[in-house]
């Protein structure tokens, strides 16, 4: 694979996850960026990066860096994509996308034309690249399912629990007007789409805000995503949420399947699980991402089956995605590391790959999806996407 040199944007949870999976792959970590110069030089430090940038312009000026990777905050996604994109940048952006559709679509007519001079974009929807998520879409495009009729699931987390537990996420003009949907939600309405290749046609919603304020740390108004502990409310200040900490999703998708989704940042005990039970009209399957190295098969008149993650048991397209041997265990860092793989490998090949990487027009289906759920929760109806 042809080594390009890669800056990551963003210093908090996710954007060290970036780091080391690109190097795990042998892929140059040349720069990061924080909020500020010192941020990024602290960073950068602790990660052992040549570079700390004051600044985006500053990083996209860099011609050691061909590639970026937007791990900033949502409202920064469009504006950062789209001034990588005319520097000439390969750029792999966090969901969601944008903070609107309108910034989303502008996003892929830009990645469309981006595509026509040799520029790679992608989104980093991870879980599609759990190995036994990419063999569930294989089987089901293959008809071992036969039709999908029904799929039901969740994507839960507690590290909002709290009225203390406080990040730039729970404010919509950081993040958005949605938070659990868009955060969590999201990944899952993305994962079953992607393995089932259904659209979603309508949704009903029923969302809620528990915490309408929340108490923020004073002076500094955010705290690092998933650090966990008890404070004293009295230490902080008081700041007012307006986006959403649990709800539930129907979703009717073309041609009559349905769907049934619940999203929490407040279940307590349940740190990061998704999962989902896909119903086809042959047999059904199950997966949680808690045990992301087994996959379920159930079936009405014959013996149920446990698929374990095993390089030998999956389909040719899949098993390069899946790089130990059966019983050594493949999990978060590793579906990150091979989605990079696979965008690298369009840069270096300039082919798609057999499995598709997940682009920016998938990220702007989810933010029509989400612009519907967000108008059915408020005008409690089904509304059509």
């Amino acid at each position: 694979m042809r080594k390009i040199g890669t800056a990551v944007v963003g210093t908090g949870f996710i954007g060290p996850v970036h780091v080391e999976a690109l190097r795990r792959l042998g892929q140059p970590v040349v720069g990061l960026l924080g909020s500020s110069r010192s941020r990024s030089q602290a960073a950068a430090d602790a990660l052992g990066i040549a570079k700390a940038y004051g600044d985006f312009a500053e990083l996209l000026a860099d011609s050691d860096v061909g590639a970026v990777h937007l791990a900033s905050p949502n409202r920064l996604h469009a504006e950062q994509a789209l001034a990588a994109i005319a520097a000439g940048k390969h750029v792999l952006c966090e969901k969601p996308l944008a903070m609107s559709t309108d910034e989303s679509q502008q996003l892929v007519e830009a990645a469309q034309d981006a595509e026509s001079r040799g520029i790679v974009t992608a989104i980093n929807t991870n879980i599609r690249y759990y190995p036994l998520c990419l063999e569930l879409r294989q089987r089901v495009r293959a008809g071992e399912f036969g039709s999908i009729t029904q799929i039901v699931g969740s994507y839960l987390q507690d590290w909002l629990l709290e009225d203390t537990d406080f990040n730039w996420r729970v404010l919509q003009s950081e993040g958005g007007p949605l938070r659990a949907v868009a955060d969590i939600g999201t990944h899952w309405i993305d994962l079953v789409c992607f393995i089932t290749d259904l659209e979603v046609e309508e949704v009903c919603a029923d969302l809620a805000t528990v915490y309408p304020t929340r108490y923020a740390p004073r002076g500094s108004g955010s705290v690092e995503t998933f650090t966990g502990g008890t404070v004293d409310r009295n230490s902080r200040e008081p700041i007012s949420v307006d986006t959403e900490d649990l709800g539930s999703v129907l979703i009717r998708f073309v041609g009559g399947a349905r769907a049934c989704l619940s999203v929490s940042q407040m279940m307590a005990g349940r740190k990061n699980c998704l999962r989902f039970d896909l119903a086809g009209t042959r047999a059904s399957a199950a997966w949680n991402s808690e045990e992301p190295n087994q996959l379920q098969i159930g079936y009405r008149n014959q013996a149920n089956a446990l698929l374990f993650r095993d390089p030998s048991l999956l389909h040719d397209s899949v098993r390069p995605f899946a790089n130990y041997p059966g019983g050594h265990a493949e999990g978060f860092p590793d579906s990150h590391k091979q989605l990079f793989r696979a965008f690298y490998e369009r840069i270096a090949t300039g082919k798609p790959g057999a499995i598709p990487l997940p682009s920016f027009a998938d990220g702007h289906r989810v933010m029509r999806i989400c612009d519907a759920i967000l108008a059915s929760s408020r005008n409690h109806a089904w509304v059509r996407v």
